[in-house]
């Protein structure tokens, strides 16, 4: 289409306005640095441009033909000028030149002896633009001449020979390079069918670094792709800018057709070759072979761009905008959805499940009850979960603003806070195993023993609910919490408001319509049992806890007190239940695990890192490394899969069980030779957390893979063997 439009254009512009031309030509041969060159000089009529090889949305560029004695010849054609940006009628961005500019062929001996019986003929074609479009063309015929030093002169055309000015052009011509330290360049999947995404960083860079009338990049034409506009952003807090261009995949008009494929694996590498412009340094071509696309890259990597400042196409030291964009992938509602989708999918993870076992009890029991009971018990229930999920929001942002990096689960990081919901949660269990009446989210249940109703304890089993949600992360809600996490602050509410509703929903609806419980057995003293059952059920989620505390202390120094603090708890609940309740006896029993539980929050101790790192030491037959960036420069050269995890993390533990931990995974990881690295999270890590907030992640699991080439591949929240394997073998 693109085409068909400028062949029309073309004809209408020929038949319209006198070809006087608007570009002026000459061709000149030299020797320098003891190499022959043919140099073809540009110069354009103030207001018009020419086109680059990749010329844009539209246009065309220059085509040459060579010819000897009627004979075509090939000339070795190196790199052409960097482009400048041009902004024409429609909103199209193309790239190209105004003023002057030369095109340098290299000559090889054989030429030049040929040449000096007959002129080189250079035919030359171009498209020439202003508010209209003109195609122009010239023939030269240019005799060269060699000298005594070997070297060889020659010129012609309407051009003055200024050679010096050609040779200047000559010095800062791209240079190839195979990639840069300081530019990471990506590619993933797009929200669009049959589309794209390039992604890209330029570290240690801001406004000043870009050029004001040209791409940071340009990419060369690609038989497969299509590029479109780029777009910038500008990361104050890191120092970096953060690229992004979308990219129409053409595979399909090809002959036979080559679809996108869905998992991400080219079925053959594709090469793509960008101009990388810079201020303050000479332009390079870097070249880059993708053997893969991140196939849910796109939309974290777009959430975190949500919160950058955008910079503008001509881009200079002065046009940033002062306000944070608010530019979704998609759009809003989008994400509000994915956020209550993933709030409600975690009624059924692991992390949570006793919790909402234990007021799926409480509606048993309140089969029985009026409808005003039902909503309000209910109600309760949902507010615990959304004022929870507000108390997060505000942690997140005073974290932010004080400088820290923050991801999901950020509170199960800290070993105070494990301490003091495992002993809610052992609590819990005591008294579902009948050591003591307390009041459970539907008030009185089944059974000779009868618990306490109270606003409260509803309200505070939607608190339990929420606390122990974060270490799971349900399909879909990654999406929305990586946006909610690196955006504005009102959004960081809104999002989070809407995961609680999706986490309290199943309830929100028997609020409001109590008929629906019906469908659950009746009351009786089959729930008795089922109590302990639950009760058994919330000692795992304790021992789970205890696994994730005793990883992040120093155990040699605080494991006795702790074990002390819950056998003594034990005790006092004990001992009131079937040996005395006299006061007293009991202010003491309770005293002791009070102490020690104070004692122990307050301790230094509690904060001091293991001294062992205990992912890594309980790895097993696997030869797993921690993690650095500095680890995965060290291991250029070679693969590279690496596995950001945490004790608290109920997901990771999946994946490790499937995946990780299997005999195939093992037997590929040692054929392939394989190094392994291991990033454990279970503690905050800033290195960690930055890491995955630059590649679009907020939270774990995440799983990479780093090629022998240093290009990283993001395998996004879950794995398979097989997506491993494809990546690895091709």
């Amino acid at each position: 289409m693109k085409n068909l439009i400028y062949v029309l254009l073309l004809t209408f512009s020929s038949m319209v306005f006198s070809q006087e031309p608007k570009v002026e030509i000459g061709a000149h041969a030299f020797t320098t640095d003891n190499k022959h060159l043919l140099a073809v000089t540009f110069e354009n009529k103030e207001g018009w441009h020419t086109y680059w090889k990749n010329p844009g949305d539209a246009g065309m560029p220059p085509e040459f033909e060579f010819s000897l004695a009627g004979e075509e010849i090939e000339l070795k054609e190196l790199e052409w000028p960097a482009p400048k940006r041009f902004n024409e009628p429609g909103g199209l961005t193309v790239y190209g030149y105004d003023g002057v500019y030369s095109i340098f062929f290299e000559l090889n001996q054989d030429q030049i002896e040929k040449n000096a019986l007959e002129p080189l003929s250079i035919k030359v074609k171009w498209l020439v633009c202003e508010n209209i479009c003109l195609p122009e063309e010239a023939d030269l015929s240019l005799l060269i001449k060699s000298n005594a030093n070997g070297g060889i002169a020659g010129k012609t055309g309407a051009l003055p020979a200024d050679l010096g000015q050609i040779k200047s052009s000559l010095s800062l011509l791209p240079t190839l390079k195979s990639e840069s330290e300081e530019l990471q360049v990506f590619i993933a999947s797009s929200s669009k069918k049959n589309e794209l995404q390039l992604q890209y960083i330029l570290k240690n860079a801001d406004a000043k670094t870009l050029k004001e009338d040209s791409n940071l990049l340009t990419p060369f034409n690609s038989p497969l792709l299509s590029f479109k506009d780029e777009r910038l952003y500008f990361d104050r807090e890191g120092g970096s800018i953060y690229g992004v261009m979308d990219v129409e995949w053409d595979g399909e008009f090809h002959d036979p057709p080559v679809p996108l494929p869905l998992d991400g694996i080219f079925p053959s590498p594709v090469k793509i070759d960008f101009l990388f412009n810079t201020k303050d340094a000479k332009a390079m071509v870097i070249q880059k072979d993708f053997k893969s696309f991140s196939t849910a890259g796109q939309k974290s990597f777009q959430n975190y761009l949500g919160n950058l400042e955008p910079i503008k196409a001509d881009a200079s030291t002065d046009n940033l905008n002062s306000t944070p964009s608010t530019q979704s992938f998609g759009s809003l509602g989008y994400i509000l959805l994915m956020a209550f989708l993933g709030g409600l999918i975690l009624n059924f993870m692991p992390c949570v499940l006793p919790v909402v076992s234990l007021k799926l009890f409480g509606l048993i029991k309140q089969s029985g009850a009026t409808n005003q009971e039902i909503l309000k018990s209910n109600l309760l229930y949902t507010g615990g979960i959304i004022a929870t999920f507000w108390a997060l929001a505000v942690a997140v942002l005073i974290l932010k603003a004080s400088g820290e990096e923050v991801g999901w689960g950020f509170q199960l990081q800290s070993p105070f806070f494990v301490l003091i919901v495992s002993a809610v949660i052992f609590v819990m269990a005591l008294n579902m195993f009948g050591l003591f009446e307390f009041g459970t989210p539907a008030g009185k249940l089944a059974g000779s023993v009868q618990f306490k109703k109270g606003p409260l304890k509803d309200f505070s089993s939607g608190i339990l609910a929420t606390i122990l949600s974060t270490p799971c992360s349900a399909p879909l809600l990654g999406t929305a919490l990586t946006f909610a996490f690196t955006t504005s602050n009102f959004n960081i509410f809104l999002i989070l408001t809407f995961t609680g509703i999706g986490l309290a929903s199943p309830f929100i609806v028997t609020a409001f319509f109590p008929r629906l419980i019906s469908f659950l057995p009746k009351p009786g003293l089959w729930m008795d049992h089922l109590k302990k059952f639950l009760g058994l059920a919330l000692l795992f989620t304790f021992a789970w806890l205890y696994s994730v505390l005793s990883a992040q202390i120093d155990y040699t120094s605080l494991g006795i007190q702790i074990n002390l603090i819950f056998i003594m708890t034990f005790f006092a609940f004990f001992l009131r239940r079937n040996i005395t309740k006299n006061a007293l006896a009991n202010i003491l029993a309770f005293s002791i695990p009070l102490a020690l539980i104070t004692a122990t929050l307050t301790s230094e101790n509690l904060n001091a890192r293991s001294k062992h790192e205990a992912i890594v030491a309980q790895s097993g037959e696997l030869n797993w490394q921690s993690w650095s960036e500095e680890k995965m420069k060290a291991l250029k050269g070679e693969w590279v899969f690496m596995d950001f995890t945490a004790d608290w993390c109920l997901t990771c533990k999946v994946n490790e069980k499937l995946v990780i931990n299997t005999a195939s995974f093992k037997d590929f990881i040692a054929e392939k030779e394989v190094k392994l690295l291991l990033a454990d999270w279970t503690r905050r890590d800033q290195k960690i957390t930055k890491f995955l907030k630059k590649n679009g992640l907020v939270g774990v699991p995440a799983y990479f893979i780093q090629s022998p080439s240093g290009e990283l591949y993001n395998l996004g929240e879950t794995i398979s063997l097989h997506k491993i394997e494809r990546i690895i073998k091709n």
